[in-house]
């Protein structure tokens, strides 16, 4: 089993954290909010009082943290990179710009370590339940050593290229998951107004050509997934303002490559409007009541 330090244990590090100590890994941990550490060390996790001695004696280094200036002020500015082992496999499983992200791997290696940019897919269910998807980005060789401490998080662990194209696989699915959501939405709130019936209507799409993700595993209306958020008031699995983080994203990468997406523009654009609404905490399938005018 290996020494793992951990950066970053809010609503998907933590359940992370967690599911490598079931594993039997060992865990230094560091997070600003004391209450996560505390959660951590309660799990069998140590804590460590500073970025530096996180890293300190780690095999591996996993990171999950809020956006890529994060990112920046933890590996080079905090001085992870510069006080790890040298040959310490860093795992960085942020959503962040791919800029930042290939900019962290070239840091990384002119320091001596290995890096994957790991992003994830499956929300706080699948943190918690070690369902997640890795998108991972970086060498074949750092894949490797990846996997399998990836295995103990997650389903699938993909290798999706070299550096920073962990990052481009999820801002382009999460924008596909952006702009289905919306689609979907717009369908039930007519089917309401055509005086069909939810359950009928997801009947009918879930076996047919409207079957997608957003309808079949996160319908947006109660009733036909007992498990979609839409049974628990819109409680967040993933918030409206994290799908709106990854818009942006999408649409700053889509303008620096000259790629023509309207469709995510007209997403991102809509779910402004929901966070202008002061609806940025709730679960981002919730844009359904504006749609509806609610």
């Amino acid at each position: 089993m290996a020494i793992i330090g951990f950066i970053g244990l809010g609503n998907m590090g933590g359940p992370m954290a967690e599911n490598l100590l079931k594993a039997g890994h060992e865990l230094r941990v560091f997070d600003l909010a004391q209450t996560s550490v505390d959660k951590a060390v309660a799990a069998g996790a140590s804590a460590a009082a500073s970025i530096p001695e996180v890293v300190k004696g780690a095999e591996v280094v996993v990171t999950m943290l809020p956006a890529g200036p994060h990112v920046r002020a933890v590996l080079t500015d905090g001085g992870a990179l510069a006080n790890a082992d040298y040959g310490t496999l860093f795992i960085e499983c942020s959503t962040i710009d791919v800029d930042t992200a290939r900019a962290m791997h070239a840091a990384a290696t002119e320091a001596g370590m290995e890096m994957v940019d790991a992003p994830v897919s499956g929300g706080t269910a699948g943190a918690a339940g070690a369902t997640l998807t890795f998108m991972m980005g970086g060498s074949e060789a750092a894949y490797e050593r990846a996997r399998p401490i990836c295995d103990k998080m997650g389903k699938a662990v993909i290798h999706a290229g070299g550096p920073g194209n962990g990052q481009a696989a999820k801002i382009c699915n999460n924008m596909i998951l952006g702009v289905t959501m919306i689609g979907v939405c717009e369908a039930l709130v007519l089917a309401e107004k055509l005086g069909l019936d939810h359950q009928k209507l997801y009947d009918i799409s879930s076996q047919s050509s409207g079957s997608c993700w957003s309808l079949n595993t996160y319908c947006p209306v109660p009733g036909p997934v007992p498990t979609s958020p839409a049974n628990n008031d819109y409680k967040p699995g993933f918030a409206a303002a994290m799908m709106e983080k990854d818009l942006k994203l999408a649409q700053a990468a889509a303008q620096s490559v000259g790629a023509a997406t309207p469709m995510g523009a007209a997403a991102l654009a809509l779910y402004g409007l929901f966070l202008n609404a002061g609806q940025g905490n709730v679960d981002f399938s919730g844009i359904i009541k504006m749609i509806r005018g609610n």
